[in-house]
């Protein structure tokens, strides 16, 4: 401990990590510099600092890390249409590497011997921010005080902060939050309370960001979306940075009830927890990106990058992110995006994302081919004889050979 001088703590200035801050100063005897990072969380970051400096920080980083985020780790993300387990978007997961990426950067800069986070020994945020700082930094220090304390409750942690005199408003309201929750630009999480029984419904009151499906407009709501090389570039014509984009996006899926998860997934610690996320933009995101591949994208490009996704998705998941087999994975995938260029429109109804039209300069669709009317000799049709004979050999061969596929 005697030589660690000064820390670098990823700072929300929410219970924990005021905690955190006295008990690094007293358990290690050292400075603590804190960095808050604004992904779009939806709430002001700065009344962090205050809260910092009254616990005695002198060097307070406060960083808009909006548009990096979105166009660094979101777009690169959505460009391979990952999903975890079929169904999580991985908005909690993809902003990790990001925040690894910035405390290791301060660290450098302020000649820090070491950083940490706030995250518990049970999930998995703690696995990813350590994974991404040891890549970036190898002989790096890392302090998880929840792996090292004796404060194993919010009472316990209440208990630290009256016997400290540490101001949290937490502490001023007197209540127990009911839920966990965990907000970026991409989505909002919820843990714990009752979620932490998976047969009880998540109560209409802890959604934040979308209204329900039953109480969601009459009338369907229409978009645009531009994109250039698979992503987003313009909504209904207007040219917008990634950012924009994404909360815009947000701001519209939510009007309309869309992004709401309810799941039970497996953490890479080994256990499964319930949570529910709200991705409304990010949904949206993913239908269209689907949609514009559809008629841009090879066949066998598509479906390569359909087998390529889970594991791409799980190395995010877990942690990953700067591993060299994830930038393997996203060279190919931005490679496949060289075409993925025009325009989706969506429309929006009640809690329900569908496809409405997709066009594209660089359409591989031809109507010549396709149509059911007369094509004028563009396909041969009696073609199709030999390719299924030719596909059939194999299990012609095989019932020749007096072999019964209906048996078992």
């Amino acid at each position: 401990m005697s030589d660690i001088k000064k820390v670098v703590l990823a700072y929300s200035g929410g219970l924990d990590t005021s905690v955190i801050v006295r008990w690094l100063q007293e358990t290690y005897n050292c400075e603590v510099v804190t960095f808050t990072a604004d992904l779009g969380q939806g709430e002001e970051v700065e009344p962090a600092r205050a809260k910092a400096e009254a616990l005695g920080v002198k060097e307070i980083y406060i960083d808009d890390l909006r548009e990096e985020f979105v166009r660094d780790f979101v777009y690169p993300m959505f460009r391979a249409n990952t999903v975890y387990e079929g169904e999580y978007l991985l908005g909690t997961s993809i902003a990790r590497p990001l925040i690894s990426k910035r405390l290791i950067e301060i660290a450098n800069e302020t000649g820090a011997d070491a950083i940490s986070h706030g995250a518990t020994g049970k999930g998995n945020d703690q696995v990813r921010f350590e994974l991404g700082a040891y890549a970036l930094k190898p002989g790096v220090e890392i302090i998880a005080p929840w792996r090292e304390w004796d404060l194993t409750s919010r009472e316990s942690l209440m208990a630290y902060c009256e016997a400290h005199d540490i101001a949290v408003d937490y502490a001023k309201n007197k209540k127990k939050s009911p839920y966990s929750m965990d907000a970026n630009l991409l989505h909002i999480s919820y843990e714990s309370g009752i979620l932490e029984d998976p047969w009880v419904e998540a109560e209409e009151e802890m959604w934040r960001w979308s209204v329900s499906p039953e109480a969601a407009p009459d009338e369907p709501r229409y978009i645009e979306l531009s994109y250039e090389k698979g992503d987003i570039v313009a909504i209904d014509g207007e040219a917008m940075t990634p950012a924009t984009v994404l909360a815009t996006l947000n701001q519209i899926g939510g009007e309309n009830g869309v992004g709401r998860l309810d799941i039970v997934e497996n953490r890479y610690v080994g256990m499964k927890a319930r949570g529910c996320y709200e991705t409304p933009g990010g949904s949206i995101m993913l239908k269209a990106h689907r949609a514009i591949e559809s008629i841009t994208l090879d066949r066998e490009a598509a479906h390569l990058k359909d087998e390529m996704m889970p594991r791409y998705a799980k190395l995010i998941y877990n942690g990953f992110w700067w591993s060299e087999e994830r930038k393997m994975l996203q060279q190919s995938i931005d490679y496949s995006q060289r075409y993925v260029s025009g325009d989706v429109r969506i429309k929006l109804y009640k809690g329900n994302i569908s496809v409405v039209g997709r066009r594209s300069d660089e359409s591989l669709f031809d109507e010549a081919i396709a149509t059911m009317e007369d094509d004028a000799g563009s396909y041969n049709q009696q073609d199709a004889e030999g390719f299924i004979k030719l596909n059939a050999l194999r299990m012609r061969i095989a019932a020749t050979k007096g072999r019964d596929l209906l048996k078992d």
